[in-house]
C-alpha cells in the first residue's frame, strides 16, 4: 500500500476540509456526512446511501435492515475476512460456507443453490479483492428461494458488473472506507446502500441506537456513526477515486505482462471492471515466493491462510480440511502483491523479477 503517497496528492485539499470541520464544531452527522452519503449514492447508482463507522457494522446493519437474525442463516463465502461471518453472527443469524469458484475465487453459484435449506433467509456474496461476484446468477438463485441478497462489497468501491456499480448488485450493500481500501479514510468508516427505501430508512435508524430523533428509541440498534472528518476526506477521494482505480488497472496489466508465465493471475471476466483492491497471485511455491520478495524487502502478504470454515470459533460446525477444496487450495497459494494507484512499471518489473528468481 501507499497511504502517505496518495495523501500527498491530495493533501492541498484535504487539510483545509478538515479545518474546515473542526472549525465548525459540527462532528458527528453533520453536512459533510450528508454530503458524502448523497455523492456517494449517486455515483453507485442507488437511492440512497448510509455512513456508519465501519464495514463490519455495516454488514450487521443491511442484515438487521433485511430483518434478518435468530433462527437464520446466511450463505456465503469461507474464503474472506473474518468480518463477513461475524457481522452475520452479530446479527443474530448463522453462517452457511459454500466453496469457491477457482478462477475469480468467488463464491460458486451452483454451491448457494444446492446449500439453501428451510433456515435461508439471505445470501452474502463478497467482491473479493476488487471484483464482483456473479450478481445476475446469484440474484437468480435468491429469487426463486425467496432469498435476500446482502453484497459485501468492501474491496470493491468503483467496481463494476455489466456496467453497473459494486454496492448496487443486491436488496443492500455494504462498504469499508479502512485506509488501506482503494476508497480509504483516516480511520474506521463504511456505507451501507440499498435498493429499497425502507432498507435505507431501517439502515438508519439502527446506525442512530434505533432511533430517529433521540428520544422515541424503536429496537436495539448501534452507536455506529461515519465521522464527519472522515466524510470530508473521502468527499475529495471520491473525486478521483476512478482516475486511482484505472492506475490500480495498469498496474495489473504489468503484472500481467512481466510475471513469470507459471504463476497464475487474478481472473478479470469481460462482463465486469476490477479495480485490484489487491493483485493476488497463485502459485503451489507461494511460501519461497514470499521469502524472496523478503529478502528484497518487497512487500507481500498471504490472505485467509486459515479460512473462515476452520476458524476456532466456527469449530462446532464441524468443518474439515477438503470440505471446500477450492478454497482450501487458494489459502494455501495465494500471495498479494504490491498494488496502489503509485506504482511505476519499473516498481512492477522489480517484483516481478523476484518472483521469478523464487522460481527459479
Amino acid at each position: 500500500m501507499d497511504i502517505p503517497g496518495q495523501y500527498a496528492e491530495l493533501q492541498e485539499r484535504i487539510e483545509p476540509a478538515v479545518l474546515e470541520v473542526l472549525r465548525s464544531g459540527r462532528v458527528i452527522l453533520g453536512p459533510q456526512v450528508k454530503a458524502f452519503e448523497d455523492e456517494a449514492a449517486a455515483y453507485i447508482g442507488t437511492p440512497a446511501a448510509v455512513g456508519v463507522a465501519n464495514g463490519t457494522d455495516g454488514l450487521t446493519i443491511a442484515l438487521r435492515a433485511l430483518d434478518i437474525g435468530a433462527g437464520d442463516e446466511v450463505i456465503t463465502s469461507p474464503f474472506t475476512f473474518y468480518a463477513t461471518a461475524e457481522a452475520i453472527v452479530q446479527a443474530g443469524a448463522t453462517p452457511a460456507f459454500v466453496d469457491i469458484q477457482p478462477d475469480t475465487l468467488n463464491i460458486d453459484p451452483d454451491g448457494i443453490d444446492r446449500a439453501v435449506t428451510d433456515k435461508t433467509r439471505a445470501v452474502m456474496p463478497v467482491d473479493l479483492f476488487g471484483l464482483p461476484a456473479d450478481a445476475d446468477e446469484i440474484a437468480a438463485i435468491a429469487a426463486k428461494h425467496g432469498l435476500a441478497v446482502v453484497e459485501d462489497a468492501c474491496q470493491a468501491f468503483g467496481a463494476t458488473y455489466k456496467s453497473r456499480r459494486a454496492g448496487s448488485l443486491g436488496d443492500a450493500a455494504v462498504f469499508s472506507f479502512f485506509p488501506t481500501k482503494n476508497l480509504g479514510g483516516f480511520g474506521d468508516g463504511g456505507l451501507v446502500t440499498g435498493r429499497r427505501d425502507t432498507v435505507v430508512d431501517a439502515a438508519r435508524v439502527l446506525r442512530f441506537h434505533g432511533s430517529r430523533d433521540k428520544k422515541t428509541f424503536e429496537q436495539i440498534g448501534f452507536n455506529s456513526r461515519l465521522d464527519e472528518l472522515q466524510a470530508a476526506i473521502l468527499r475529495i477521494e471520491l473525486t478521483v477515486i476512478d482516475e486511482w482505480n484505472t492506475r490500480r488497472r495498469q498496474a495489473a496489466a504489468w503484472y500481467d505482462e512481466y510475471l513469470p508465465r507459471t504463476v497464475l493471475r487474478p481472473a478479470a471476466p469481460d462482463d465486469r471492471t476490477h479495480v485490484y483492491h489487491l493483485y493476488v497471485i497463485r502459485h503451489p511455491q507461494r511460501d519461497a515466493i514470499a521469502a524472496t520478495l523478503k529478502e528484497r524487502q518487497i512487500g507481500s502478504a498471504a490472505y485467509y491462510t486459515t479460512p473462515l470454515q476452520l476458524q476456532p470459533v466456527f469449530a462446532a460446525m464441524g468443518h474439515k480440511p477438503g470440505d471446500f477444496p477450492v478454497t482450501d487450495a487458494a489459502a494455501a497459494q495465494n500471495l498479494a502483491l504490491p498494488m496502489h494507484p503509485n506504482l511505476t512499471e519499473e516498481q512492477v518489473k522489480e517484483v516481478a523479477d523476484a518472483v521469478a528468481a523464487a522460481l527459479s
